[in-house]
């Protein structure tokens, strides 16, 4: 894990214990505000928002899609290629595609995306981490379903 400070001068290890704390102790909520940056942790059975600052999301250009299906390369050791921009997990935890279960998708395959719009948001440890887009294009494949666990460097969508 590393020391890098996250919000409200906490790093992502304490902000970690404190949800530890509320998942565990007698507490129901803890909110920290900082400046600009907020950090709310609440015991609950539906996933709550937290405010945290969005996370720039590493972009990887792709070649020329590969005939090869998903499980052969999964077999075979080879990655799957895309026919555009693949947009990576940068963390492990939860795909949301939208801000909440009743509101709209953030992306839908042939949505226009600019560089900083949000698009999608990554649950990992109670904490809401809004992923940005670095880059401007239109989203050509979304490769996971809403609520779906994803390792950290998981294509998740690609943008061409």
């Amino acid at each position: 894990m590393s020391d890098k400070i996250i919000a409200c001068g906490l790093t992502l290890k304490e902000i970690e214990k404190l949800a530890d704390k509320v998942e565990k102790g007698n507490l129901s909520k803890i909110k920290i505000k900082n400046d600009d940056s907020e950090v709310c942790i609440e015991k609950s059975s539906a996933p709550v928002m937290a405010a945290v600052p969005p996370m720039p999301m590493p972009v990887q250009s792709a070649a020329v899609p590969a005939s090869v299906p998903a499980e052969a390369a999964a077999v075979t050791g080879e990655e799957k290629t895309y026919d555009g921009n693949v947009v990576k997990s940068p963390i492990v935890g939860t795909y949301y595609a939208a801000p909440a279960p009743d509101k709209d998708p953030f992306v839908t395959v042939g949505k226009q995306v600019s560089k900083g719009d949000v698009i999608m948001i990554i649950e990992s440890m109670k904490l809401m981490n809004e992923v940005q887009s670095e880059l401007d294009g239109v989203v050509t494949e979304i490769l996971v379903d809403n609520g779906e666990p994803v390792e950290y460097g998981q294509p998740i969508m690609v943008i061409k």
